[in-house]
């Protein structure tokens, strides 16, 4: 079952879709979608022949095709997730890649991080992040929550799910890890500019990383509940990105900023994108390369109006 009504979808594409802080860890799977593809590419370390971009696992998919598609061409890319954009972004400071993939925008901390870097940022595209649940919970009662609501649940204060409108069921809360995009969506649509709480001291509490990760957790543990990107929910009926306050992640209420948990998808790169790096680059902001996001459930750059 969606989280949208059958009219709904038929009129929007599934835009299918946070957090915790100071010393969880959580061995972040080194998912690697890499696309083979030969040729000089502006390499990240000296004597290098490949491109190679790391980072958010939701700007890897998009990534990945366009490396695949650009085999032909004779380009050799690499792409993986280790570490999301978080992971990334460092990696591009400490020039060990051409590209970052992010999900989030660059922060003061990261120009203070590496102050000898020039990051160059490209927005690609755009994503929504969801809440989910599970089809169970919905079914149970549960239509959509409030900030407070997401904030009690995420913060531990609400542990069953009756006392949000739903089935007498227990919450099982997959947080993001630290540095993760759809952490930071999160946190900012619960918390403003203020700092989120230490994490719950709970057995029904634990820390994930990638998009795959998080809905695996989710599509095996009875009442969770986890920030994802919503492109990663589109055929799997039995988890739902609820409506918050009020409103669903349609395309429309994305592309408008009605939706509250909008984000937008960049790769960013050390100065101005050259040679092979651009070329690839390019071919993602090209008609042929934007008709990428939507199969993963994303905005084009048209949709955003960019």
């Amino acid at each position: 079952m969606s989280f949208l009504s059958t009219e709904t979808r038929r009129a929007a594409p599934r835009l299918t879709g946070r957090r915790v802080r100071q010393g969880a860890s959580v061995a972040s799977a080194a998912l690697l979608l890499s696309a083979a593809l030969t040729g000089c590419a502006g390499s990240a370390k000296a004597g290098s022949d490949a491109i190679q971009a790391s980072g958010s696992t939701t700007v890897a998919p998009v990534a990945s095709d366009a490396a695949e598609a650009l085999k032909a061409k004779g380009l050799n890319i690499t792409v993986a997730t280790q570490g999301g954009s978080a992971g990334g972004i460092s990696q591009l400071g400490t020039g060990q890649i051409n590209i970052a993939l992010s999900s989030k925008p660059l922060s003061d901390k990261d120009h203070k991080a590496y102050p000898d870097t020039d990051f160059v940022t490209t927005q690609i595209g755009a994503d929504a992040v969801g809440v989910i649940i599970t089809k169970e919970v919905v079914d149970g009662g549960v239509k959509g929550l409030t900030k407070a609501q997401v904030a009690g649940l995420f913060e531990g204060r609400i542990t069953n799910w009756k006392e949000v409108g739903g089935p007498d069921l227990q919450v099982f809360v997959y947080d993001k890890e630290p540095g993760r995009g759809t952490r930071e969506v999160l946190d900012k649509f619960i918390y403003g500019k203020g700092e989120p709480p230490a994490p719950p001291k709970s057995a029904n509490y634990a820390v994930v990383g990638g998009n795959l990760e998080t809905r695996n957790k989710l599509k095996s543990t009875r009442g969770s509940i986890a920030p994802l990107s919503t492109g990663f929910i589109e055929g799997h009926p039995d988890l739902v990105a609820v409506p918050l306050e009020g409103v669903a992640p349609t395309l429309a209420n994305v592309a408008s900023g009605t939706y509250p948990m909008t984000r937008p998808l960049y790769m960013i790169t050390n100065g101005k994108p050259q040679g092979t790096v651009k070329q690839y680059i390019d071919y993602i902001l090209s008609s042929e390369g934007q008709k990428l996001l939507p199969k993963h459930g994303y905005l084009t750059r048209e949709q955003m109006g960019l």
